[in-house]
């Protein structure tokens, strides 16, 4: 879009019309050179998705140098970003904490102990791991086990103080609170609050076969449902008619197409408070061990006297097991690779618990929040800081600018990090949430994508066909943006061909 020149007055004598003639001829040819504007096959399909280039933010330029932007477009607009904003959160962790930072999550045998027998509590301690999933939380368990204790002649207390975040209705964000997308964070967190059930055709049986992890103490579950032969799979889910919204009961009142194979259905579970409990004590019975008491939260007393001596028991070497999560890095590639809000959120509260800001050691959306600004300032001085919510970019109220993102993807490529956030980001055309995006660069493009309502967005690194490697940014803000990804691809078209306006 060509910025209109400004009218000049009417003349009030000869020469101020000849000026205004010789103005008119000379003076746009001249600007249009400078003047700003979107390279044309950008502006076209802006047109055809009916979004005007104001809703739009852009900004190409080169990568490791301060050279002039190939193209600068409303790059200092506030935007919501979206999933992009996974950006800030995953390198501000990288560059605080350490690529090699890992989350601990620790096992007190707190009684006495012989012959298998634990006489006392065994606590959980969660230290905030993205990626406790059922294997890693069975391995833990089976560790504990084959270390002497089979029976627990006790309780299994809980203890997820290291972060605290308010509780919310999980399907206030978009009305659907059985998405995994809207799990909340948990310093205990087990498979992503997620029930993943596999169904696995039974011919001889007419039925499929439902296999649930992780195994949920005291919830009643279906072990298959009917199955009907019919040539295409369609809409299974729907089919099933599943109810698995009593956290105690899960059934299929409907059938499973036999046409479907086998298939895996990822579900956040009914009551999201209680599935560390019934996941650990569904885990430890499963691994053939015994429990006398239940598996609780800490109460707040316990919770004191676990912060002052350690123990519940008040013992001062109680049986410890540390189990450690995949380092750092691993994590941003799983956040930024497969827009991973949960682990997202968990990098962004973890950043507000390990941060020297002089406060008690707390993961809370506060202490995240006055992290993220005390690192920007250090980092980026003179760059307007992003607003945050979650640091997931699930969020209506989180904002940054094009100039900002571009910014901190400069610090980046400089930094001895360049390497893991690059190596983090989806490729075009070949993986994560840009497998079927950029196919007509496949393989030269690495971007982190957002999508919400009223959203679109892309940002992260295109190699030219020079050789030149360019920053990319492309936000779009509009109730029609979901129809503007073709403009952002074809932003991204233009930075690796290169093309001229």
């Amino acid at each position: 879009m060509t910025h209109d020149l400004p009218r000049p007055r009417a003349p009030r004598t000869v020469a101020l019309t000849v000026l205004a003639v010789v103005l008119a001829c000379s003076a746009p040819a001249a600007l249009a050179q400078t003047a700003p504007r979107l390279p044309a096959v950008i502006e076209k399909a802006l047109v055809r998705a009916k979004v005007p280039p104001s809703a739009v933010s852009m900004m190409v330029v080169e990568a490791g140098n301060g050279k002039t932007p190939r193209l600068a477009w409303r790059t200092d607009a506030p935007m919501n970003p979206a999933s992009v904003m996974k950006l800030v959160t995953t390198y501000s962790t990288l560059d605080a904490l350490g690529r090699d930072f890992t989350w601990k999550t620790t096992v007190l045998l707190d009684g006495s102990l012989s012959g298998g027998l634990l006489n006392g509590n065994m606590v959980v301690r969660g230290g905030g791991d993205p990626k406790l999933v059922v294997e890693r939380l069975q391995a833990l368990l089976a560790e504990v086990q084959a270390g002497g204790a089979r029976a627990i002649r006790g309780d299994i207390v809980l203890d997820r103080s290291a972060f605290s975040v308010p509780a919310v209705d999980p399907g206030e964000f978009d009305g659907e609170p059985l998405r995994p997308y809207n799990a909340r964070p948990d310093a205990l967190l087990i498979n992503f609050k997620t029930l993943v059930m596999t169904f696995t055709p039974d011919i001889p049986g007419k039925r499929a076969l439902v296999r649930y992890e992780p195994p949920l103490a005291g919830v009643e579950v279906a072990g298959s449902v009917p199955m009907v032969r019919v040539g295409r799979c369609g809409d299974w889910r729907s089919e099933l008619r599943a109810s698995v919204e009593n956290p105690t009961t899960i059934e299929f009142l409907g059938t499973y197409p036999s046409a479907c194979g086998e298939k895996i259905w990822p579900s956040a579970y009914a009551d999201p408070n209680s599935f560390a409990a019934r996941a650990i004590e569904g885990s430890w019975r499963q691994l053939g061990g015994l429990l006398t008491g239940t598996v609780r939260d800490a109460t707040p007393p316990e919770l004191a006297m676990l912060r002052s001596s350690g123990t519940l028991s008040g013992q001062k070497a109680p049986v410890r097991f540390d189990y450690a999560s995949a380092p750092l890095v691993e994590m941003v590639r799983d956040v930024n690779k497969y827009s991973n809000n949960i682990m997202a959120q968990h990098l962004f509260l973890t950043l507000g618990l390990h941060a020297n800001l002089g406060q008690p050691k707390s993961g809370t959306l506060e202490s995240a929040h006055a992290a993220l600004a005390a690192w920007w300032r250090k980092t980026l001085p003179g760059t307007p800081p992003p607003v945050m919510d979650n640091g997931s970019g699930l969020s209506r109220s989180e904002r940054i600018s094009a100039a900002g993102l571009a910014a901190l993807l400069q610090h980046a490529a400089k930094s001895p990090l360049a390497t893991d956030l690059a190596d983090s980001l989806p490729v075009a055309g070949v993986d994560g949430t840009l497998r079927e995006r950029g196919k007509g660069v496949a393989g030269q493009a690495f971007l982190k994508t957002g999508s919400l309502r009223d959203v679109t967005a892309i940002a992260g690194y295109a190699n030219g066909h020079s050789g030149a490697r360019y920053i990319v940014v492309g936000l779009v803000n509009h109730p029609n943006a979901s129809a503007a990804r073709p403009a952002l691809d074809a932003l991204l078209e233009w930075a690796v061909k290169e093309t001229a306006r």
